[in-house]
C-alpha cells in the first residue's frame, strides 16, 4: 500500500475543496447519490455556501459556518459535499455531531457482539456503522448508515439496538467495519442549524 507524503494529501485535498463549494444537509443517509436532502419549509431550506483553508497536514479545514434553514418536523442526520448550489456532483457525506474520526470494530453472529479496544462508547450513545470493504464485510444485520443506539457496552466490546434501551440487533454473520459516533439533530419546529466544522482527513 503506498503511502502518501503530506505535500501529496494538501494537494489532493485542495483540488476537492475547490469542486465542493457547497453544503447540504440530509434526513437520513445520503449513500453515494446524497439521497434524503432537505426541501421545503419558511424560509426553504436551500445549499450553503463553504469554504475551506488550504488543507495542511494531510487535513482540509473548513473557513466558515453555513447557517440553513431547516423545516418543521424534520431530523437533519448528515451534512454533504457538492460542486453546486443545485444538482452538480455529489462527493461525499459527514455525520452529524461527529467529534472523533470512526475506529474498526470486529463483531461476532453467536453473541451479536462488537469489539473495539478502548471504544469510549457510553450507553445509548448514537452512532453509525461505515462498510469499508478492505476490512471485510458489515455482519449481516447492520447496515450503513442507519443510526443504532449502543447498549451493553463494557471497556472494549458494546452492542447495538435501533432504540435507546432496545433489543439488540441479531448478527447472523461475523464481519468488520467503521464505527462513528452522530447526534441527529430533531426541529418540532421551522429553525436553523449553523454547521460549524467539516475536516477531510487523508490518512494512506
Amino acid at each position: 500500500m503506498p503511502q502518501l507524503t503530506d505535500g501529496a494529501k494538501n494537494a489532493m485535498l485542495d483540488t476537492l475543496g475547490g469542486r465542493n463549494g457547497f453544503l447540504s444537509l440530509h434526513s437520513g443517509f445520503p449513500g453515494t447519490t446524497g439521497a434524503n436532502e432537505l426541501a421545503g419549509g419558511s424560509p426553504a431550506y436551500a445549499r450553503k455556501a463553504h469554504t475551506w483553508n488550504a488543507a495542511a497536514g494531510g487535513v482540509l479545514d473548513d473557513s466558515n459556518a453555513p447557517v440553513f434553514d431547516v423545516p418543521a418536523s424534520t431530523t437533519v442526520q448528515y451534512s454533504g459535499l457538492w460542486s453546486l448550489v443545485t444538482l452538480g456532483v455529489f462527493d461525499g457525506w459527514v455525520p452529524l455531531g461527529a467529534t472523533a474520526d470512526p475506529f474498526l470494530f470486529t463483531a461476532e453472529d453467536t453473541t451479536d457482539v462488537l469489539t473495539a479496544d478502548g471504544h469510549g462508547l457510553a450507553d445509548t450513545t448514537q452512532v453509525i456503522v461505515i462498510d469499508v470493504g478492505t476490512s471485510g464485510a458489515l455482519p449481516t444485520g447492520l447496515t450503513e448508515g442507519t443510526v443504532y443506539f449502543v447498549r451493553d457496552s463494557t471497556t472494549d466490546t458494546f452492542k447495538l439496538a435501533l432504540t435507546s434501551g432496545g433489543v439488540a440487533i441479531d448478527l447472523t454473520t461475523d464481519g468488520a467495519g467503521f464505527v462513528q459516533r452522530i447526534l441527529p439533530e430533531v426541529f418540532a419546529a421551522q429553525g436553523t442549524l449553523t454547521v460549524t466544522d467539516t475536516d477531510i482527513a487523508l490518512l494512506a
